[in-house]
């Protein structure tokens, strides 16, 4: 089973308020981006399954999300959102957590104000309370917030975490230092996963070519390993840089040297034993 652990639903037209990320130069996002429109897209890249990830900081779009799970068989899970500062939230993870197919929660922590955002005892509460739920926590951060992930991370053993795009480095400029070191330091921890996704966007949208992304995977898969990396296409966002099928062939052109087993679990195992999906 190969699983495409990164991937959004848009509905901009009914709520376009509610995607602040979505700004100029990024037409072809202000759409209604719905399974229908995905399906074709895993058939002819042989993809069997998806983890749908909030894309709006609401409770209504995560259960949207989950009956959107229920109604199309190869959304395997949903990565939702929950606000955990809250004195809620406990509440709103066990409401959520009833369904089998809610697997992870995330926050915009990269478009918070405070770089520390993460280090807040509110949050810091909200976190402590994911492994009662069996839920992980997805990392959206820009490479200067990799230190305090470290921080944040040492502290919650118990946590899975993903990190989402490898941190976003600068692949447009081939800049590669701090990242590099700081990614080697949050790979130490063994309860931090590393999603190979959202590099595209990262780069020239117009003119990217497969060999600017190698010194960035070499530092991933190196510091990693393949039993800790997943593949995610950030579709439809991944659209403003190449097709579905061009993010596919991306990761596949790098990950076709490595041993099968190792190819097996990168693409669906590793996804599996993170999220623990229902099969």
């Amino acid at each position: 089973m190969r699983i495409d652990t990164h991937q959004h639903f848009i509905q901009f037209a009914a709520a376009p308020r509610d995607y602040p990320w979505i700004g100029e130069g990024m037409d072809c996002l202000k759409a209604d981006l719905l399974p229908e429109t995905l399906a074709p897209l895993l058939e002819k890249s042989g993809i069997d399954g998806t983890i749908a990830v909030q894309a709006r900081q609401t409770l209504q779009e995560t259960e949207w999300l989950l009956d959107l799970a229920q109604k199309h068989p190869f959304i395997k899970g949903v990565v939702g959102w929950v606000d955990l500062c809250s004195p809620q939230a406990r509440t709103h993870l066990q409401r959520l957590a009833r369904d089998p197919k809610c697997v992870g929660v995330r926050h915009v922590v990269h478009d918070e104000p405070d770089d520390r955002f993460m280090m807040s005892k509110d949050f810091l509460r909200g976190l402590a309370m994911l492994p009662e739920f069996d839920l992980a926590y997805d990392l959206l951060l820009f490479p200067r917030h990799l230190p305090v992930a470290c921080e944040v991370v040492e502290q919650f053993p118990g946590v899975t975490f993903v990190l989402d795009h490898i941190a976003k480095p600068p692949i447009k400029t081939g800049a590669i230092e701090p990242w590099r070191t700081d990614i080697r330091r949050l790979a130490q921890f063994s309860n931090v996963v590393c999603k190979v996704s959202g590099m595209v966007t990262e780069a020239d949208w117009k003119n990217w070519t497969q060999d600017q992304f190698e010194p960035y995977l070499d530092v991933v898969f190196e510091a990693f390993g393949p039993q800790r990396i997943l593949v995610g296409s950030d579709w439809p966002v991944c659209a403003l840089a190449g097709k579905y099928r061009h993010v596919v062939e991306l990761a596949d052109g790098y990950i076709q040297r490595l041993p099968v087993e190792y190819r097996e679990a990168i693409w669906g195992g590793n996804a599996h034993r993170v999220y623990g999906f229902p099969l």
